[in-house]
């Protein structure tokens, strides 16, 4: 009987394995040989819980202190890039964006992402990419390779650059940050469309001058958000992905704040939690308790007006094409005297 539920088991594993592409059923043949020789007598749960926790630690992830396995491969990779800005940079900035958008990638290098803005303080930017397939990706990648070896802020890892695989981006920027930058202070998330007054961000709201915070979160908090159940919305979430009607408390992924002792935390935590496409959500659902800055427009994930000091007086606005980023900026710069005020 014993024998009939294991190979049972292995072939729900093998056509399990055999829709996602992966061949992996002789290492699950060994796992069930281990199994049987050490632990005779075992339920079939324990059976499938070992082969779980093998498997998670195999394919996955290799936590010893400061080595930490990624999820993918990388493609291209900078991991030398924090021993370049002094080893322990103030703040790392993990831009989300695709390969296409070469002209905000040349924007945000100009403008809110240039590591040389604040004298005395170390910045380290890097955009995050996954891959395309097919001979547009080909192209892609060549002009990428190129890109990188210019400028050297880009990382990328082997998963098809989707809507639906932020949150593997995500974990990418976070894993880098734990492996190759574990002592920076702090890490903005964000996103390529955004305009992020840095200097605010940075010399009010971070403060250099003071000691790091630890397990430190915030950005635009979004309370009692529900998943979206309509299947032709972008932010569609089946009830097999997330069950719960509500979703907890969580900062919008157009801009947070991670003190940099919570990349690594997150990192380890998220393979115990199932992934939920929306990135956001996914880090909250790591139980992470964001900090709500008091005053009003600080992180905005919707488009603020361009007038007066508005932009002189925020961290993040949603929206900004590049030419407005870069726009933008200059306008700011030339106004900081008469629109400076605290946050």
């Amino acid at each position: 009987m014993f024998a009939f539920t294991c190979y049972a088991i292995l072939r729900r594993r093998y056509q399990c394995l055999k829709r996602t592409g992966k061949c992996a059923i002789f290492l699950s043949l060994l796992v069930l040989l281990s199994f049987v020789l050490h632990h005779k007598g075992s339920s079939v749960k324990d059976l499938e819980k070992y082969m779980l926790a093998k498997n998670n630690q195999i394919e996955e992830r290799d936590f010893n202190g400061s080595k930490i396995r990624g999820l993918f491969p990388y493609v291209i990779n900078e991991p030398d890039k924090c021993r370049a800005r002094l080893a322990a940079p103030f703040l790392v900035f993990l831009i989300m964006i695709e390969a296409v958008q070469v002209e905000a990638r040349h924007a945000i290098r100009q403008t809110w992402g240039n590591e040389n803005l604040i004298q005395g303080v170390a910045v380290v930017r890097l955009f995050l990419l996954g891959k395309r397939e097919g001979e547009v990706g080909a192209h892609q990648q060549r002009m990428l390779q190129e890109e990188s070896q210019k400028y050297h802020d880009i990382i990328q890892q082997d998963f098809l650059d989707s809507y639906n695989n932020l949150t593997l981006k995500t974990l990418m920027g976070l894993h880098w940050v734990a492996r190759y930058c574990s002592r920076a202070s702090y890490v903005l998330k964000t996103d390529s469309d955004m305009f992020v007054n840095t200097e605010n961000l940075i010399l009010k709201l971070l403060r250099p001058e003071l000691k790091p915070k630890r397990n430190y979160f915030t950005g635009m908090v979004i309370h009692g958000d529900k998943p979206i159940r309509d299947k032709m919305s972008k932010w569609y979430v089946s009830k097999e992905e997330y069950p719960e009607a509500k979703y907890p408390n969580f900062c919008s992924g157009t801009g947070y704040v991670l003190s940099g002792d919570m990349a690594l935390k997150i990192f380890m935590t998220s393979p115990r939690v199932r992934r939920v496409h929306l990135e956001d959500v996914h880090v909250a659902k790591l139980g992470l308790k964001p900090v709500e800055k008091p005053g009003e427009f600080l992180f905005n994930d919707w488009r603020l007006p361009f007038e007066g000091c508005t932009y002189n007086n925020l961290i993040t606005s949603h929206g900004v094409q590049p030419k407005e980023i870069i726009q933008y900026w200059k306008i700011v710069q030339s106004r900081k005297k008469e629109c400076n005020r605290k946050l």
